[in-house]
């Protein structure tokens, strides 16, 4: 008989074996059955293939990329080894990072120069989501792109065969990542302002966006201590009241909180609530105490606005002439079969112009010109077409199809808008110094009307009239202008007094002139003096803290006497007996009449010999005279703002708005219209339908 016990467990019986010789049945059975097999957690797992041994126990894994084996043996290894490879395998496309960056080698470019670099460009490249998010921010804020674009099956399907390792952020992610870049830049060009600026010029101007919303747009123009040109706008917000006190708050609210005090001008258009913005901006600025000559030439009016003022009255009675070609115009423009056969006409007389017949805009002088310039171009086509098509003669009326007569008054109304037209563009520019232009092409516009007015044909002496009674109302009075234009002329090496005196005899007459001339020399001199009293302080403590002791020991130390004398006589501004900078400035030849000339290069080549004029400089001629570099801003708020994006917030279009332009490395004037011409020939470049070759890369840039 068995020494077996029955013992009772809860829910069950179990026989246990209490002999030490013979083991119980139970026990057999126990150390006989097979453990559970465990689900593998490690992430290896995912990247290796698991190699067993008959028994089925794992002793080696098999890498899915590079196909090396490991030992991974669960008690004598372990998968260490495996999660090492798995940073280290060259053919894992899921590793964060590298041993060995790669090498990218960027093809042959265009410098610009018209240099090609034949070696390109090496560079080592590694994985990097983070950088490759900030790229894509950079990438939807600069080229103008909606959020919902990193959604777009085209670009996935983009992303999946030149990255598949990106994971592609959703649009809200972009949007965050774009605000942060907006945050970034503007804090880097915060920094760069405060330390590498002297005094800032300022324009702004309004305008309403597709959602009803008036925003203002407020850009900030400086010269840097490497004497380039800046124009960073500062702020694109709303604005809910065109009255001159809000304005002038919204305008400081700006400044204050990028830290400005050091304002040199405004530029604004002629509007009377700008009058009561500047009045009041004028006391605020007044108070911060960082200011030159009490703010009086802080006003800068716009000469864009007052020439579009003046052509707009003098084009309100329209020519006859001009009324004929526009209805031509619009005639061709109204019907697709209409154009086709004006095209066949423009072939047949041998036209060779590229561009096509565009409408004017009433209220738009500029578009006019335009319209005029490029009709005339194809009056031959007109004359053959309606040699060829009755209805125009019919539709149009007898008096309505344009004579020789009448492109002969166009072709005159097109010379004398050309004038302006070509002023337009000149001061519009960004890439270059502006103000020093100011005074010479008032003069010439003001030469250009004297000579209307007196001429023999009664059509053009009428415009001259009216023009000349608009351009009298702003600048007929040179009291009522703002001094820094016959400044920046000065300080133009080209000019300096040279013509000033003349041309103010024959603008305002010999004794007025010769007036003015004075005054304008003696507030020149007075500017000159405070900039001198504020930037010699500096360099006369040096000179006391030299004459107390603390000199070269083959030096023979500055009386402190003399020192105090120099500096009180310096102060007054009573050197009589030794000329100032810019004294030796004046009585220097002046330069060549060049085109060619960079202006800001030659103050920085000079900016040693006149230190302190050179300062002077480099206020005056930042000075914007229009507004154009504001308003140019409504185009870029205009595409971003179209129908398709109208729910922006304010504060993302201010994001997108200021960091496109602060982003933009490139010199050239951005621009999103492409010329005909152009269009035409990539069309004779593409394959015919049915064909599938592909065209070969271009290695520059064109």
């Amino acid at each position: 008989m068995s020494n077996t016990v029955e013992t009772a467990a809860t829910g069950s019986n179990a026989a246990v074996d209490v002999s030490n010789s013979q083991p119980s049945v139970t026990s057999q059975e126990a150390s006989n059955r097979k453990r559970k097999a465990m689900d593998t957690r490690s992430v290896a797992w995912d990247h290796f293939e698991k190699i067993k041994d008959e028994s089925g126990t794992v002793i080696s894994a098999k890498c899915n990329y590079c196909v090396k084996e490991f030992a991974c043996h669960s008690k004598r290894n372990g998968t260490s080894s495996l999660k090492n490879h798995i940073l280290s395998c060259m053919k894992n496309p899921h590793r964060q990072q590298t041993r060995q960056a790669l090498l990218n080698l960027q093809p042959m470019v265009n410098n610009g120069d018209g240099v090609n670099d034949k070696l390109g460009t090496l560079s080592a490249w590694k994985f990097d989501q983070d950088a490759i998010r900030d790229a894509l921010a950079y990438m939807v804020i600069l080229d103008e792109l909606p959020f919902k674009f990193v959604e777009g099956e085209g670009f996935r399907k983009f992303m999946s065969c030149a990255c598949p390792k990106f994971k592609i952020p959703s649009r809200w992610t972009v949007t965050r990542d774009c605000f942060q870049l907006y945050l970034a830049e503007r804090l880097q060009l915060k920094n760069f302002m405060k330390n590498n600026c002297q005094r800032i010029s300022l324009t702004t101007d309004t305008w309403t966006s597709i959602q009803r919303i008036n925003y203002m747009c407020i850009t900030a123009h400086f010269i840097d201590n490497n004497w380039i040109l800046h124009k960073k706008i500062l702020s694109f917000v709303p604005i809910f009241s065109h009255k001159g006190d809000a304005i002038g708050k919204a305008i400081e609210t700006c400044l204050l909180e990028w830290g400005i005090t050091n304002i040199f001008s405004i530029t604004v258009d002629n509007a009377s609530s700008n009058d009561v913005a500047i009045s009041y901006l004028k006391k605020r600025i007044i108070n911060w105490g960082n200011h030159l000559a009490d703010c009086k030439y802080l006003h800068m009016r716009c000469i864009a606005h007052i020439i579009n003022l003046v052509v707009t009255e003098g084009l309100k009675d329209v020519n006859p002439s001009v009324k004929k070609v526009r209805d031509a115009v619009r005639y061709i423009r109204s019907s697709p079969a209409r154009i086709k056969k004006f095209k066949e006409c423009a072939e047949f007389e041998g036209v060779e112009c590229q561009n096509s017949l565009c409408l004017d805009v009433v209220t738009r002088w500029n578009s006019t010109y335009l319209m005029l310039k490029t009709a005339i171009q194809f009056q031959k086509a007109f004359d053959n077409y309606d040699e060829q098509e009755s209805n125009f003669k019919r539709d149009l009326g007898d008096d309505g199809v344009p004579g020789s007569l009448d492109w002969r008054c166009a072709s005159t109304m097109t010379s004398l808008l050309e004038h302006f037209y070509n002023v337009t563009l000149r001061i519009s520019g960004s890439l270059y110094v502006t103000s020093n232009t100011f005074f010479s092409e008032i003069s010439d516009l003001s030469c250009i009307l004297n000579e209307w007015k007196e001429c023999a044909e009664s059509e053009i002496r009428q415009l001259g009239n009216s023009m000349k009674m608009k351009f009298d109302k702003y600048w007929g009075d040179p009291e009522k202008m703002n001094k820094l234009i016959f400044f920046a002329a000065v300080l133009d090496p080209r000019e300096k007094f040279e013509y000033m005196e003349y041309s103010f005899c024959l603008m305002y007459g010999r004794l007025n002139g010769a007036t003015l001339f004075f005054n304008v020399k003696n507030e020149l001199y007075r500017l000159f003096n405070e900039y001198k009293n504020m930037y010699s302080n500096m360099t006369h403590e040096g000179s006391l803290l030299t004459s107390s002791g603390i000199v070269e020991s083959n030096r023979k130390p500055i009386s402190i006497l003399k020192a105090k004398y120099k500096k009180e006589r310096l102060e007054s501004g009573c050197f009589t007996n030794k000329k100032n900078e810019l004294d030796i400035y004046l009585d220097e030849v002046i330069l060549e009449d060049v085109e060619e000339l960079d202006i800001l290069k030659w103050w920085k080549l000079n900016s040693e010999r006149f230190p302190i004029l050179a300062r002077m400089a480099q206020d005056i001629l930042a000075v914007p005279i229009s507004t154009v570099a504001s308003e140019s801003t409504f185009s870029t708020g205009g595409r971003i703002l179209d129908a398709f994006r109208s729910s922006l917030t304010p504060k993302i279009v201010e994001a997108l708005i200021c960091g496109q332009n602060w982003l933009r490395k490139s010199k050239d004037p951005f621009s999103v219209e492409e010329l005909l011409h152009e269009i035409e020939n990539i069309e004779k470049d593409l394959p015919k339908v049915g064909t599938t070759t592909r065209p070969a890369c271009s290695s520059t840039n064109n």
